[in-house]
């Protein structure tokens, strides 16, 4: 991974990552703050801010971005995240000064005007309204909840209705000033780039901004609480939605990529134990997998499944029956070799997109503090062997405490056994 990277004096991080044989330009302002850095009373400022920066500057209103944009068709977009926000486009590459110029605009100057927030807090409180409505995204929320409790990581990204509803255009504006500062910003870029021309570009965006120094990448201090809790929540629908899950990892852990071995081997595809042992052998699912997600200090190992209400304790019976089976027997060498291979192909593969490059240029910088090229990771991959892979399983899935999310109809009885 051929990058470059210039520092401005102001605190701002620029990389880039010319792309041969491409004419598309892919470019991401990376903002440090995501939903755990709220306080209770201001859940969802973060994702609320993400909508209001769309809304227009002193030089641009909302509907001249969006024509700038859709004039060359190219694509802008943002996301919110636990612990960052993205602003991201993908133009044409000589339409890349454009990109940088508005999106540098979006998040230094919006106007987050009294109107602005009123309409577009109608807009976030019908986004929330539409989660709500998706049992298979809403039981998510409801397992951070269930296992976090009042810790930030815990709360919800979109945030509540309630705290949505009665946040105030000064709240907002205060928690924009004081998170979206030029030390808390990365600008990546990856395609047909030249690095100069995005320095110059964000250079003359950010031309009257002060010095300051740059904010270090997270890293947090001690992991927090877990709870043994179980969350059940009655809904008229035809499935019940499970999540069951513990303590994972942190982002940076050495043993995160033996653990993603692990994930395959356990959750992670069509060939996976879970998949095959409950849906394709027995037919209790249409879907069941698992995941993990590292976090600064901390993270998550979770399994999901969706079943008819009366399987689902059979279903639980055999997640945790894999689960002990994966820890007192390990893997295959045919499980370990298709687990790296999953994962060297998926990153090879994801890397054929400009955005995927970005993004890697954008996180690695704000959230590791280090960029791994390509290689580096699918030698680490490569280096994982199955004792790796056993100590890690045992590391995180013989941990206490695990809690239980069930979302949909039942009586919600008889759980006890599954997190104690």
């Amino acid at each position: 991974m051929d990058y470059q990277r210039t520092d401005l004096d102001c605190g701002i991080r620029i990389l880039t990552e010319h792309v041969p044989g491409v004419r598309s330009a892919s470019l991401g302002a990376w903002v440090g703050a995501g939903s755990r850095d709220e306080p209770p009373e201001l859940n969802g400022a973060t994702h609320f801010l993400e909508h209001l920066l769309f809304k227009g500057t002193p030089t641009r209103t909302a509907q001249q971005i969006a024509e700038l944009f859709d004039a060359v068709g190219g694509d802008l977009n943002a996301f919110t995240a636990k612990e960052y926000t993205c602003f991201h486009s993908r133009t044409l590459d000589e339409d890349l000064p454009m990109a940088v110029e508005v999106i540098a605009d979006m998040v230094e100057h919006s106007l987050l005007n009294d109107a602005d927030v009123e309409s577009e807090r109608q807009v976030v409180l019908e986004e929330i309204g539409m989660h709500d409505d998706a049992p298979d995204d809403i039981v998510f929320d409801l397992f951070n909840e269930t296992i976090w409790g009042d810790h930030p990581l815990g709360r919800r990204i979109q945030g509540r209705a309630d705290t949505v509803a009665a946040m105030s255009r000064e709240q907002v504006h205060a928690y924009y000033r004081l998170h979206y500062r030029p030390g808390n910003l990365v600008f990546a870029a990856a395609g047909n780039v030249r690095h100069d021309d995005v320095v110059d570009a964000v250079g003359k965006a950010y031309a009257h901004a002060p010095a300051g120094p740059t904010r270090v990448a997270r890293t947090g201090d001690t992991a927090p609480p877990l709870h043994n809790r179980i969350h059940v929540e009655q809904r008229k629908l035809e499935q019940s939605h499970v999540v069951y899950g513990t303590g994972g990892l942190s982002r940076n852990d050495p043993d995160r990529f033996a653990l993603g071995v692990l994930n395959i081997v356990l959750g992670g595809g069509m060939s996976s134990r879970l998949f095959q042992e409950i849906r394709e052998k027995r037919g209790l699912v249409y879907s069941v997998w698992s995941s993990h997600t590292g976090y600064a200090e901390t993270g998550l190992f979770t399994i999901y499944a969706a079943a008819a209400a009366k399987r689902v304790r059979e279903v639980l019976s055999l997640v945790r029956d894999e689960i002990a089976r994966v820890v007192e027997d390990g893997i295959t060498g045919e499980e370990l070799a298709r687990g790296k291979g999953h994962l060297t192909g998926s990153l090879v593969l994801g890397l054929e997109d400009t955005g995927s490059r970005m993004s890697r240029l954008g996180k690695g910088e704000l959230c590791h503090n280090e960029i791994l090229s390509p290689d580096e990771v699918v030698e680490r991959v490569k280096a994982v062997t199955q004792d790796d892979v056993i100590a890690a399983g045992r590391r995180v899935l013989t941990q206490q405490p695990w809690a239980l999310t069930v979302l949909g109809p039942g009586d919600g009885n008889g759980y006890d056994e599954f997190v104690t």
